[in-house]
């Protein structure tokens, strides 16, 4: 048996969810509470599995700083987050506070249940755009990642870099640059190092994920 507390200042809202989770067979409300600081008391007394927590109660402590809170009591205790904003920035500050998952209240009732036992079960949950958006955010800091690397080599460097991805060797890269051998191996050293790169497969992939192979001599 699940057993879930709903944080909520709408008691509406707070009577709905009640209905919907006590019908179900593997699932109980063990308490509800109106606004974060009340939410906290409840969990402290009833130990819940899962807390559905609002972000928005003008009232009292709101959701985000309850869910940081009650992490640190109530480790073990998943919070999911029921909110009406479809707002990146409500989503990454729920996930920084500690939050296991995220649903929209216009979300069908199936959604819900599958989100409470997911998280219940030690997974995240995010709604489907939340999902979207997070990817996006990850892929962005990596491409951000890249870019600022890249910016630490050299012109020189760059050179060298695009030359050894066009299979190149050190002599025809020396020739082509009018540069000594030896100081062609420094250029492909320091690249490899700034650029935490080991092989040269990993620079050949490097070069064709920032679209280098035009770039410089050919």
């Amino acid at each position: 048996m699940i057993k879930v507390l709903l944080v909520d200042d709408h008691a509406v809202v707070r009577m709905g969810l009640k209905m919907l989770l006590n019908s179900l067979k593997d699932m109980e409300v063990v308490g509800e509470a109106s606004e974060g600081n009340e939410g906290i008391e409840k969990a402290m007394e009833t130990n819940p599995d899962v807390i559905l927590m609002d972000l928005s109660m003008p009232h009292g402590k709101d959701g985000l700083s309850a869910t940081s809170e009650l992490k640190k009591q109530l480790p073990h205790t998943a919070i999911l987050i029921l909110t009406m904003h479809d707002d990146e920035e409500y989503l990454f500050r729920a996930i920084q506070a500690g939050a296991s998952g995220c649903v929209l209240k216009s979300a069908p009732h199936d959604e819900l249940v599958q989100a409470i036992r997911s998280v219940c079960s030690g997974n995240a949950y995010l709604h489907p755009s939340a999902t979207k958006r997070l990817m996006e955010e990850y892929i962005g800091n990596l491409k951000q990642d890249e870019m600022d690397t890249y910016q630490l080599l050299s012109d020189r460097e760059k050179e060298v870099l695009t030359l050894v991805a066009k299979g190149y060797s050190n002599k025809e890269i020396a020739e082509k640059l009018v540069i000594s051998v030896k100081t062609v191996e420094t250029h492909k050293g320091n690249v490899m190092g700034k650029l935490k790169i080991k092989t040269r497969p990993e620079l050949v992939s490097f070069a064709l994920k920032k679209g280098l192979l035009g770039y410089g001599i050919q």
